[in-house]
């Protein structure tokens, strides 16, 4: 695992007391952004596996934007809860997650045939593409883990520190990513922008985007102000069949 870049401060995770994180996929694996919570120095850096980032026993709390929870045959009461909360700009962002069952097959056809033979809805091309993502964290995750580890959207940990404002422009357009690094900077992270070239540096452009940063940045304030019980909470307590909580947070 690289080591930390950190960006503000002497501290590194080895030697925190506690820390956040908000954890993205990215092609290279898993963007992690921690926020230690001892001096408030903001450290970035990529890990290969989930397993890593679960490992972390420091994180007081984690964030990661990728479904948590997943039904056998209906739809996500948070999801429904996210797309309101964010329409009318964002809310195309909110991908169905797949059901559970889905995540057996290994070609897109086989999925999305099953969703619309049991469920009566396929399944996106988009969050097929994740399904990997999802399986992997699915794999490892238990009921007990979730005290610590949370699902997160970036555009809802946007929206919150937008002051209940869904952004303006999508997040991969200069607009967007302008908008959402002043936001960043506003709630005291702007360290987003240094972390993402130093990653970008020292794994290849292929290997991570600025988006991937700027999401996993948000969610490590999300995991912040969940220790603070400040943080957006969507969700209906329902639980899947192995008893994960489906839930959102931003």
């Amino acid at each position: 695992m690289a080591m930390p870049a950190t960006m503000k401060g002497k501290g590194r995770l080895s030697d925190a007391k506690r820390c956040v994180l908000g954890v993205d996929g990215c092609r290279a694996g898993w963007a992690v952004v921690s926020i230690n919570l001892y001096d408030n120095s903001v450290s970035g850096w990529i890990v290969p596996s989930f397993t890593e980032v679960l490992n972390l026993e420091k994180a007081a709390m984690m964030i990661v934007d990728m479904p948590i929870g997943l039904s056998d045959d209906s739809p996500r009461a948070c999801e429904t809860m996210a797309r309101k909360l964010l329409s009318p700009l964002r809310h195309a962002s909110v991908f169905s997650s797949p059901k559970r069952p889905m995540l057996s097959f290994t070609q897109y056809e086989e999925a999305n045939a099953w969703g619309k033979r049991h469920c009566g809805k396929g399944l996106s091309k988009q969050a097929w593409m994740i399904a990997p993502k999802i399986r992997e964290i699915d794999e490892v995750i238990t009921a007990a883990d979730q005290a610590r580890l949370g699902e997160g959207h970036p555009e809802i940990a946007f929206t919150r520190l937008n002051d209940a404002k869904p952004c303006t422009y999508p997040k991969r357009k200069p607009e967007g990513q302008a908008e959402r690094r002043a936001l960043l900077t506003r709630a005291g992270l702007s360290q987003a922008e240094d972390i993402y070239q130093s990653l970008r540096t020292g794994h290849g452009d292929k290997a991570i985007g600025r988006d991937d940063v700027y999401d996993a940045a948000a969610l490590a304030l999300t995991a912040k102000a969940r220790l603070e019980g400040k943080a957006l909470r969507l969700g209906d307590e329902a639980r899947d069949a192995r008893g994960l909580v489906m839930e959102i947070w931003g």
